[in-house]
């Protein structure tokens, strides 16, 4: 067998398994790996390029805050498998949902911080709902 079809394979064999844990693959887990992704990578524009970061003591990148954030956004993934067990387990199919999307709210709130310490000009409709999902988060109304 030729390497380009070991590595197809490996990557069908990989692909089906995490679908498969993860209760089958939707357009919120794909938005989340997206979001994800968009996150991590502005993160890693904003402390490299702008140094503007705030997760490293004088805003460069580092490799340390670079790890961490990786293991954040594993550690999300994990959350996200257990709420599928969790709809599983109870015979429901709203858990997963709510805690993708929560973690979709938390994505979208760090890439618009990103833009804004890239000095991208932000909406005011854009700056204003995100001031309002941090109070909810802050005043722990964000579940009701």
């Amino acid at each position: 067998m030729e390497i380009k079809g070991i590595i197809l394979a490996i990557c069908g064999f990989v692909g089906g398994a995490m679908s498969s844990i993860f209760g089958g693959w939707n357009a919120a887990l794909t938005t989340l790996c997206i979001f994800m992704a968009g996150d991590y990578l502005s993160g890693l524009v904003v402390a490299g390029i702008f140094k503007q970061s705030p997760h490293s003591e004088n805003g460069a990148l580092e490799s340390r805050a670079g790890l961490k954030g990786l293991f954040r956004k594993c550690a999300m993934l994990f959350f996200v498998l257990i709420a599928c067990r969790l709809d599983l387990v109870l015979g429901v199919g709203f858990i997963k949902d709510g805690v993708v999307t929560a973690f979709i709210c938390n994505e979208v709130i760090s890439i618009v911080e990103n833009a804004g310490l890239m000095g991208v000009p932000m909406p005011p409709v854009i700056t204003r709902a995100i001031e309002i999902l941090k109070e909810k988060i802050d005043n722990g109304e964000a579940g009701n």
